[in-house]
């Protein structure tokens, strides 16, 4: 730790240095006074290029003026491989950077927030890791963990340090333990891969994150691009591991601007460490419009009209639901594994103050929409991108709601590649262990075991209009008769509706849709429903995670 007056003498001597320094737009070239660079967060104002940060500006752009404490900064230099020129190198690092070592590691605060922080400065040496960083890296999650407070990474590196041969590779593994540790004790952990994010920076702490965001264009990966076209021998495709490449293969949970990161930390630090209690949910619906529960306010529908009407695109959709259940709703994407799958989305939001995890099926609007989320028919990427959400949620104790609307998973030759039944399989399996409290809502067509993968909840809601059933229809009749002629007679025989499940006690309650599930009676629908959400998650919230898990595995064990 350093003094309060060593550390008001480093900032006086950053903010007369930034006057004095040149910063060159490697984009259009145009040059910028430091300060000219530091008011535009360092994004080129004439052509948009997102410049490189020294440690020093990062850390005053995001944390609040005057709450950064530098750790660390005692720690000595070593030279494991004692190469000739190698102090010397590390000094004109120093000289060059203004940090003492390739990340800046201390404690401050984010609108108000604490949480431990860390920036590689991509200025010492590329970033790259030596045994002095990796050091700084796993103490810092260290004192994290006796403090109780989350950690902020903003992660930039060349990778490995050459210059320290087999102790470099060493921080890899000392620093993936720590992170391991940190998360054992139940905090939060948030990564942001910058350009470049490469070798064995990328295949370490950079990318164990809870959540890992990036920003636009940085260059992220394990091996460099060079290396790969050498190894291969084939032209690379466009945007080849830039940060919007990665999102699309699932690899990260979204890209941030650097005018919305400290809002969008600040966010995410809030709904990892917001408790609530009893009084708070009481009185969050002593607000909410209480309509009668009152179910089949019209003429009866046929079981095959049902499927119709859950059919229709003018049928509220989970989105809409969620717009007005839910503030803040932040997406995240990605399985880790492949790709982002569109048709089931998930992520975080607040349920008036009480945080929450949010998994839905989305089959989209006009026909464009539709065709990128494949009809709200999921891949084993979205059920694999809810698996990971769902541990999360049981990690920081956030309940789980999901929206279910598919007409099944998706039937093809890639699906079946990537595993689709043992997707499915290992969504309900994990699921049904979650020691949080788990509500699904049944809001369309519920089909299959597409549906089942996101509907083991402790209690299983359906809409007045909506559909649960072993496949369509027309596949019924199909299996059964030999012809989809008879899918109407199926539907009938199938009891599928909410009202025919509610009497067989498969499903806990049916939700009044006023008339019909549409954008004339949406706003209805989701205020009851938000009535007895806050019922649900009173019942649960004495609970220790045991009994709420066992809750579960007793109303399913009954079948």
């Amino acid at each position: 730790m350093i003094s309060g007056l060593r550390k008001r003498q480093l900032l006086r001597n950053f903010e007369k240095g930034m006057r004095n320094v040149q910063v060159t737009c490697s984009g259009c070239k145009q040059v910028y006074s430091g300060m000219e660079a530091m008011d535009s967060l360092y994004v080129c104002p004439s052509c948009g290029k997102y410049m490189t940060v020294g440690a020093g500006a990062r850390i005053r752009m995001v944390t609040d003026a005057g709450s950064f404490e530098p750790w660390f900064e005692d720690l000595e230099d070593g030279n494991p491989l004692s190469l000739e020129g190698y102090e010397d190198k590390l000094a004109a690092a120093r000289e060059k950077s203004g940090s003492s070592e390739a990340v800046v590691i201390g404690k401050g605060r984010i609108f108000g927030l604490e949480t431990v922080i860390g920036v590689c400065d991509a200025n010492f040496m590329m970033g790259s890791m030596g045994h002095v960083m990796g050091e700084r890296i796993t103490t810092a999650f260290e004192n994290a963990v006796r403090k109780k407070l989350p950690v902020i990474l903003f992660c930039c590196s060349g990778g490995a340090r050459m210059q320290e041969g087999i102790i470099s590779l060493m921080q890899m593994e000392k620093t993936s333990a720590a992170v391991k540790r940190h998360s054992n004790a139940g905090l939060f952990y948030c990564s942001i891969l910058t350009d470049p994010t490469m070798g064995g920076v990328t295949a370490s702490f950079a990318t164990l994150g809870d959540v890992i965001l990036a920003e636009p264009g940085a260059r992220i990966g394990f091996a460099g691009p060079r290396v790969i076209q050498q190894t291969i021998g084939h032209t690379l495709p466009e945007g080849f591991q830039k940060a919007e490449f990665l999102l699309e293969h699932g690899m990260i949970d979204g890209i941030v601007e650097r005018r919305e990161l400290k809002e969008r930390l600040a966010y995410l630090l809030q709904v990892h460490t917001e408790e609530v209690d009893k009084r708070q949910l009481k009185s969050f619906r002593n607000n909410i419009i209480a309509f009668p529960n009152v179910v089949s306010t019209g003429e009866e529908k046929t079981a095959w009209e049902k499927v119709k009407l859950c059919r229709s695109a003018d049928r509220a959709s989970s989105l809409d639901y969620m717009e007005r259940l839910f503030e803040e709703f932040y997406e995240l994407h990605g399985d880790r594994c492949y790709r982002d799958d569109r048709a089931l989305i998930g992520g975080l939001a607040f349920f008036g103050t009480q945080p929450v995890t949010v998994l839905a099926d989305v089959r989209g609007t006009t026909l464009e929409d539709r065709m990128q989320r494949n009809f709200g028919m999921p891949m084993p990427d979205g059920y694999r991108k809810a698996v990971r959400l769902m541990k999360q949620a049981e990690k920081f104790r956030r309940p789980v709601i999901t929206f279910i609307n598919t007409s099944g998973a998706f039937c093809g030759v890639d699906a079946e590649e990537r595993g689709q039944g043992e997707a499915i399989a290992r969504s309900i399996m994990e699921m049904a262990g979650l020691k949080v409290p788990v509500l699904c809502i049944l809001v369309g067509e519920g089909g299959s075991g597409g549906a089942l993968a996101t509907a083991v909840g402790n209690e299983v809601w359906m809409t007045e209009n909506s559909t649960y059933a072993i496949l369509s229809p027309e596949g019924y009749s199909s299996i059964l008769w030999k012809t989809e002629q008879r899918a109407e007679e199926a539907a009938q025989i199938m009891k599928l509706t909410a009202q025919d499940l509610f009497e067989m006690k498969v499903i806990d309650r049916i939700i009044p849709e006023y008339g019909g599930a549409n954008h004339e009676t949406v706003d209805k629908i989701a205020e009851s429903m938000k009535h007895d959400i806050v019922g649900f998650l009173l019942k649960y919230i004495d609970m220790s995670g045991e009994e709420i898990e066992n809750d579960r595995y007793e109303r399913f064990r009954k079948f």
